[in-house]
């Protein structure tokens, strides 16, 4: 059977792609095909999204899907294109999610048999609940037609902005990064909620529903997000406390140069 679209490596991040295409119709399950030596990975795939999953690439390759979405860590890209470069139809679309992998590394470690196509993309989890960022660029020999394609995939469940490949380090820092940031914060409020007395159901729900209704406030709102808190923060108030606090204590910058240093590991696995 023919697929249009091979997945390498059906972990966390593939699932919400296969999940948004799904979603959106891009796709149907039984155009796509997924590779994963967890046989937990292949049953997830199969059972909960209808996917057929095989165990290895090479099983994959064999059956030649037009675009093939790799979906491994930056640590074994290397390896993993290795493995490829002698059985990939020198045709296939290729789209990696690797941070820090350029589209010139993919290309180089494929070897020159072709004239490989290549997008990369920085998408993030959010993507799982059709509220994703995804940035895009392509690889020197990748076409508008191959964009196009790989914006479909993405734009089901995400946002997409078209970047230069020179900024996804910055993208990966971040958005990719960045919903952990967001969570952490959320971790941080729940557990000063439970120390001041607050219930942790209570204090998860009031968290949460705080940074959603923020984020809401960021997305549909004019406003700057310093004019948005310049506005909740009332002169010798509660809130002004606390932001005196952070400030006192450098948290804005810690979290600038937290960002910063996500982008330079970003660079790091590239090398």
């Amino acid at each position: 059977m023919a697929y249009h679209l091979g997945i390498i490596g059906a972990g966390n991040m593939a699932e919400a792609i296969v999940r948004g295409v799904l979603r959106g119709k891009v796709l149907s399950a039984d155009q796509i095909l997924a590779a994963d030596v967890s046989l937990a990975r292949r049953e997830l795939f199969a059972n909960e999204l209808g996917v057929r999953a095989v165990e290895t690439n090479a099983q994959l390759l064999q059956h030649k899907p037009r675009c093939v979405l790799l979906s491994v860590k930056p640590q074994q890209m290397a390896t993993v294109l290795g493995e490829l470069a002698p059985e990939l139809s020198a045709d296939t679309l290729l789209i990696s999610i690797a941070a820090g992998i350029s589209s010139a590394f993919i290309a180089e470690h494929l070897g020159t048999r072709a004239a490989w196509r290549v997008i990369r993309t920085m998408p993030n989890t959010p993507m799982l609940v059709g509220q994703g960022m995804v940035a895009i660029s392509r690889g020197s020999n990748a076409t508008t037609d191959d964009l196009a394609q790989a914006r479909r995939i993405f734009e089901c469940a995400a946002e997409v902005l078209e970047i230069p490949e020179t900024l996804m380090d910055a993208v990966t820092a971040v958005s990719g990064s960045g919903p952990a940031y967001v969570f952490y914060l959320v971790e941080r409020m729940i557990q000063a909620g439970i120390d001041l007395w607050l219930s942790p159901d209570d204090a998860r729900k009031l968290a949460v529903q705080t940074v959603v209704g923020a984020a809401a406030m960021l997305a549909s709102s004019g406003d700057s997000p310093a004019e948005l808190r310049r506005k909740v923060t009332s002169p010798g108030g509660t809130t002004q406390a606390a932001i005196t606090h952070l400030d006192e204590h450098g948290v804005g910058d810690r979290i600038r140069q937290a960002v910063i240093a996500a982008a330079k590991r970003s660079r790091e696995l590239g090398a």
